[in-house]
């Protein structure tokens, strides 16, 4: 499986902030010895599989039944191999979604591939996956699940994967010029598509729609920032990555726009966002708005990820503000052997000021956080303790450099679990 990228299980033995395993055979560091132990921290692996040689983007583990099935979204083809050979069917199909039983993790089964787009690299294949049980959904059927997956960047497709190994087209949303990562609501059936509307300025922007019945799906609206609309001049805002939604509970909504640089992070009133004025007017698109914070040029936002109530070390004897809302921010790299600006981590403190426009920006220096002060623009450190990492005691710019790594971020896992179990 040259250059592939393989489903990896591994067991992580402490927490861990890293969201992908490359297994590419392509790009072997010069200094790397043949037959060398492999290198691992903090995990070990337990099972793999070769995925059809489909290399692979992001994976979605679910509950159903007895077993753990995982669905993986994958790229489109490449130059050498664009429609990998499917051993099931024996017939060359475009890279889609992989299903895959992990209940025994040390020996994953392969059960499906559902074919997506005609395409190589980015231009193809069906990357995202999300997943919602129909007893969870409000209209779904109980005896459903649910998978909301891309299709290239054409459209957006809903599937009955109850039975995973044949799995029935329900819907298709299509029309579009571009997709990404999607946020499903799964208690409320409200979804928030990443899409390329054929008449807004930008490659990617949301269009909120109502799932909570995925054989009818309602459109609710179009949202982006002001001057991605129909109809607006002048310079077009950085595209949408991806949101995450707090759901009606939490009442907010975090956006990432940008990917690698030029980025933003965007809250949002998700009430105002769902019930208020839909034409999407200068004004309109402002409305649900709560606060923006602009990344640096060099920086994106690909991943937001909401950290409620989270606590501070430093502040525990202090009579107020011993937690705070924090957002992680993550960056993505895009290039290898540094052939970019260094992707980060960065953390965003909400400010509890009700008259506040802006969060306060807490932005990285390898495990410190640094507080800009109200005054004088000067930033006073909150000293962090520093956790073990795989580049722990190791020279960063030897491991992008000598070793021809993609060094650094791309994204957090999505699924909400407990900050410190």
């Amino acid at each position: 499986m040259t250059g592939g990228i393989k489903l990896a299980i591994v067991v992580f033995r402490s927490l861990v902030f890293s969201s992908l395993i490359l297994c590419a055979g392509g790009a072997r560091a010069q200094q790397q010895v043949i037959g060398a132990p492999p290198e691992a921290s903090n995990m070990k692996l337990v099972g793999t599989n070769d995925l059809q040689a489909r290399s692979a983007y992001q994976p979605t583990i679910h509950h159903q039944g007895d077993r753990w099935i995982a669905y993986i979204g994958h790229h489109g083809g490449t130059d050498d191999i664009p429609d990998p050979v499917n051993p099931l069917t024996g017939k060359a199909e475009p890279n889609g979604t992989s299903i895959v039983d992990v209940t025994d993790p040390a020996n994953p089964r392969y059960l499906r591939h559902i074919p997506g787009q005609e395409g190589k690299y980015e231009s193809g294949g069906a990357q995202m996956v999300r997943i919602c049980d129909g007893k969870t959904l409000p209209k779904g059927d109980r005896n459903a699940v649910y998978m909301l997956r891309t299709f290239g960047s054409e459209a957006h497709e809903i599937w009955n994967v109850a039975d995973p190994a044949n799995p029935v087209l329900i819907t298709r949303i299509g029309g579009l010029k571009d997709t990404h990562k999607s946020w499903w609501e799964c208690d409320t059936g409200i979804a928030f598509l990443v899409s390329g509307a054929p008449d807004w300025r930008t490659r990617r922007m949301t269009q909120v729609y109502d799932l909570s019945d995925p054989a009818h799906p309602a459109k609710i609206r179009d949202f982006g920032l002001p001057g991605q609309e129909p109809g607006a001049t002048g310079a077009v805002p950085t595209e949408l990555h991806g949101p995450i939604s707090l759901g009606p509970e939490g009442n907010r909504v975090y956006f990432g726009y940008g990917t690698n640089k030029g980025g933003f992070l965007q809250i949002v009133d998700r009430d105002k966002l769902i019930n208020g004025p839909k034409e999407p007017t200068p004004d309109n698109l402002r409305y649900p708005e709560i606060a923006r914070m602009p990344m640096s040029a060099l920086n994106g936002a690909h991943t937001t990820f909401p950290m409620k109530g989270m606590p501070i070390a430093e502040f525990a004897h202090d009579k107020d503000g011993k937690t705070r809302d924090i957002v992680m921010i993550v960056d993505e790299a895009i290039l290898n052997e540094c052939g970019e600006p260094r992707q980060m981590v960065w953390f965003a403190d909400e400010c509890r000021r009700p008259r506040a426009r802006h969060p306060r920006s807490l932005s990285p220096d390898r495990g410190r956080l640094f507080h800009p002060v109200d005054h004088g623009g000067d930033r006073q450190a909150l000293r962090h303790p520093r956790r073990r990492g795989p580049l722990q005691g190791r020279d960063p710019d030897q491991q992008c450099r000598d070793r021809r790594a993609r060094l650094y971020l791309h994204r957090r896992p999505r699924q909400y679990r407990p900050a410190h179990p």
